[in-house]
């Protein structure tokens, strides 16, 4: 089996205003491909990287499934009392079975389910999302399997901005579908509202404090269209304790030439015009910031630090997550096209 890139959002500023759309939470969680071949059953992150070692409990729910061909779309989540965890999805991103095996049988992880692909030797893909969602509704209402879990949709603007105002906490955001539409792997054929701006950056590089002892700050990079790996901006909203923790583990990673495109260096507004040494890292750690403005393709200001994404390969962390939300005339004349 093979992995599938799942259909992704464009951020536009508000949810479109008009019939034929469909609405959904955007949980906060991983986003997950699930496959059911027969008797062989995989789970598959948006970076294409395999998770169903580590998370071996919604494996068996999968297998118990009444159908074994089939393809879903969902998030990965897991709910704590306070509710819903990323950090406790994190955890699980664990070499030792052991382990996994533990916090799997503490904190089980259930699939919230949006869409489903293929069933029963049939492909559903092509189909207009208002099908697949009535299939999957069929699909999930036959199932005794209680971490398995059918994602609300509704076509209600009003309930859709309801949700989107309790986001920030179980959810992430809101999420709107074309009801004609077919499942695009791959592209960018749906919108998503958000409470803050964020993007998942690579860190290419740091500086350590004026000791020298601990990392001062992360310095973050984004792919252009060429490639290349661009330096958009910092982060230093780290306590003492967390950039102590953080400097045994980039110091591994240091290796030239970290960007390979626009590059940190010389005096700038964030150094207060002293040029500071930066160390480069091998692209291998991606994280998620908070930013306000963006000013020449970089981060006007500082970022702040929301959470590591494990999930998230670095190549997928593009400069189009800067572009600035699509104002409801601009995603009228793209969605026109």
């Amino acid at each position: 089996m093979t992995a599938i890139a799942p259909m992704e959002a464009l951020l536009v500023e508000q949810l479109p205003d008009e019939p034929g759309w469909q609405f959904e939470p955007k949980w906060d969680g991983f986003r997950c491909i699930a496959i059911r071949d027969g008797e062989r059953v995989e789970m598959w992150s948006k970076s294409g990287k395999p998770l169903g070692r580590y998370f071996p409990e919604v494996l068996a729910i999968l297998g118990g499934l009444s159908s074994k061909d089939v393809i879903l779309d969902g998030e990965l989540v897991i709910e704590r009392p306070e509710g819903l965890s990323f950090d406790a999805l994190q955890m699980r991103l664990h070499p030792a079975e052991s382990r996994i095996r533990k916090l799997a049988a503490e904190t089980p992880a259930q699939l919230m389910l949006f869409d489903l692909l293929r069933l029963a030797g049939e492909d559903l893909a092509g189909l207009p999302l208002a099908k697949r969602r009535k299939r999957l509704e069929q699909l999930v209402s036959k199932q005794d399997l209680p971490g398995l879990l059918l994602s609300p949709a509704t076509t209600d603007r009003a309930q859709a901005i309801a949700w989107l105002e309790r986001s920030g906490g179980a959810l992430d955001g809101v999420i709107g579908k074309r009801l004609e539409d077919s499942y695009r792997s791959g592209e960018r054929a749906m919108v998503k509202v958000k409470q803050h701006r964020t993007a998942d950056c690579v860190v290419g590089g740091f500086r350590y404090d004026k000791a020298g002892a601990n990392m001062a700050s992360l310095l973050l990079g984004l792919y252009d269209d060429a490639g290349l790996l661009d330096h958009v901006g910092f982060c230093s909203s780290f306590s003492a304790a967390d950039k102590r923790e953080w400097t045994p583990e980039l110091e591994p990673l240091i290796e030239p030439p970290g960007f390979t495109g626009n590059k940190p260096g010389g005096p700038s507004r964030w150094n207060q015009g002293r040029e500071t040494e930066w160390q480069p890292l091998r692209p291998a750690i991606v994280v998620e910031v908070l930013y306000d403005q963006v000013t020449s393709g970089r981060f006007r200001h500082g970022t702040r630090f929301l959470r590591r994404r494990p999930d998230k390969a670095p190549e997928q962390c593009r400069m189009d997550q800067l572009r600035h939300p699509l104002t409801p005339a601009e995603l009228e004349q793209l969605l026109g096209q």
